[in-house]
């Protein structure tokens, strides 16, 4: 956990900023590891084999998120319409229904 990007700071002894160990995260510290953990979820079973591999290397759902949305800026999106990547999308979003998580919006 400490070498995570969500990782919280502490000042030691010696007056140094460091990383918290998990004995000394709070409850507000943990939740933010967990959403990170659901939302890096629900992204990548979006995604194709393809986008996949350009977001492997990312550690949390903003990163895959600004990597993704970068790697589309200004494109076709990959010959694809918007129609098409919309039509992707409900499909997604259904299939999660179906396993019983449900997307607000």
């Amino acid at each position: 956990m400490t070498d995570s990007p969500l990782a919280t700071i502490k000042i030691n002894a010696e007056g140094e900023e460091v990383p918290k160990t998990r004995a000394d995260c709070t409850t507000d510290d943990l939740r933010k590891w967990e959403k990170n953990a659901k939302d890096k979820k629900l992204i990548v079973c979006g995604l194709g084999p393809d986008e996949f591999s350009r977001i492997q290397s990312c550690t949390t759902a903003k990163e895959i998120w600004d990597t993704l949305q970068v790697a589309h800026e200004g494109t076709p999106q990959e010959g694809k319409t918007i129609q098409d990547m919309y039509t992707r999308f409900t499909t997604v979003t259904n299939e999660l229904k179906s396993l019983g998580r449900i997307i607000s919006e």
